[in-house]
């Protein structure tokens, strides 16, 4: 099988071409690596491949779809897949795999740094030092003991999360549409609805996927409901907070501040160039626009979408996508989200 390995770093073919003779797998697979995304614009390039292993910053829509007529599998080496036209790909025949668990208490722990950074004024110590100004009143942070964390969606994600709160001596609401009362029993946390963890909620971090139910979950109405001067965290995807909403929030102080890994728009922020090589719709250029106005205030800590990124979460999602490959040879494709 002919397979196209796209958005890889320096070291990572290597590390994929021992999985494959691991597996053995290696004599099945015709192997090529590229560290390049895949583009609409350079897709025909690679026709003859039967199989492309993208991450998210790869766009796998129609118009990339078309220029692959061989294509029978799409691995994504991500948990999330919106980056990738399921509608299209199940009209072609093509599977698609993606890898389920492979960071969660690497998510977990980035996301009480983000939590930490704020909680203890890190970020605008770092910045004071910076300037060799310091004022030590203005850098007074509070204890997380005893205070409530609020996580929306308590999967793997937000569970590794509440475990990690009640270490710290938390109180943790938490809601999602699915309630395991065995596990809120063990790991010492309720569930309750939407309205009463904002209300209640100290910090409310959010643990959703991306779709249409949770886009601008938190919006102007679920921001007025939350306890002034919360903080909030979003570790999970971008679409899941109203940028909009969010920055009228820290602005009217509803929010004492925001520790975010994903925004929306990240996409056009990553790279400043990126904004030179596509056509730019007026919503995208709002986006960026926001985007760039929350990077420049004191009160919210961004991240470039790296709570995934430990050596150790890299590796299991590389080992992941190549058993995802090795299964669909087989005839037995797992992880199936299309």
């Amino acid at each position: 099988m002919r397979v196209a390995f796209f958005d890889l770093e320096d070291w990572q073919p290597q590390y994929l071409q021992q999985g494959l003779q691991r597996l053995q797998i290696a004599d099945q697979v015709q192997a090529a690596f590229f560290h390049d995304h895949l583009s609409p614009e350079a897709a025909a390039r690679y026709a003859e491949f039967e199989a492309i292993v993208v991450f998210i910053w790869t766009k796998v829509g129609r118009s990339v779809l078309e220029s692959l007529p061989n294509l029978r599998l799409v691995l994504t080496m991500s948990t999330g897949y919106d980056h990738i036209d399921l509608q299209a790909c199940r009209e072609r025949g093509i599977t698609v795999c993606n890898v389920p668990h492979y960071g969660e208490n690497t998510v977990a722990e980035h996301t009480f740094a983000l939590i930490l950074s704020l909680s203890r004024k890190l970020h605008a110590a770092y910045f004071q030092g910076l300037r060799g100004d310091f004022h030590i009143r203005a850098l007074r942070g509070f204890d997380l003991y005893g205070k409530t964390l609020g996580v929306i969606g308590a999967g793997n994600i937000g569970l590794h999360v509440i475990r990690i709160a009640r270490g710290f001596g938390m109180r943790v609401l938490a809601h999602d549409i699915r309630p395991h009362p065995l596990l809120a029993e063990v790991l010492g946390f309720t569930y309750t609805d939407l309205d009463t963890l904002l209300k209640e909620s100290d910090i409310v971090s959010l643990h959703v996927p991306a779709l249409p139910e949770t886009y601008h979950l938190i919006n102007r109405e679920t921001l007025s409901k939350m306890k002034r001067g919360a903080l909030l965290i979003n570790t999970a995807r971008g679409s899941v907070v109203d940028t909009e909403a969010l920055l009228w929030a820290l602005e009217e102080g509803i929010l004492g501040g925001a520790g975010l890994d994903v925004i929306e728009g990240e996409e056009y922020i990553q790279e400043d160039t990126a904004l030179l090589r596509m056509p730019v719709a007026e919503q995208t250029l709002k986006q960026v626009v926001q985007a760039h106005l929350l990077l420049r205030r004191d009160d919210v800590v961004f991240t470039p979408h790296i709570a995934f990124n430990s050596q150790e979460a890299v590796e299991r999602i590389l080992d992941t996508t190549l058993e995802n490959l090795k299964a669909f040879l087989e005839g037995r494709p797992q992880n199936v989200v299309s």
